[in-house]
């Protein structure tokens, strides 16, 4: 365990029963919809390497024009 985390530990274990509920469902989703991130990610390669592809393409044939923020 990190040292972080124990500091954060030993605050949690103080608090009520409720709070250290709310503080683990927070933890436990974050953990959750980490590794939801990390599935969809890897799964999107492909389709991120044509999309990638496809701008390189468009760029060459010059159909990108590179702007400023103030002329979007």
């Amino acid at each position: 365990m990190t040292e972080t985390l124990e500091k954060a530990w030993e605050q949690v274990v103080a608090l009520t029963p409720d709070k250290q509920d709310a503080i683990g469902n927070i933890i436990l989703e974050e953990i959750k919809d980490d590794e939801l991130w990390d599935k969809q990610f890897k799964e999107s390669q492909s389709q991120l390497s044509k999309i990638a592809a496809k701008v390189k393409s468009d760029i060459k044939a010059g159909k990108i024009q590179q702007k400023g923020f103030a002329e979007l």
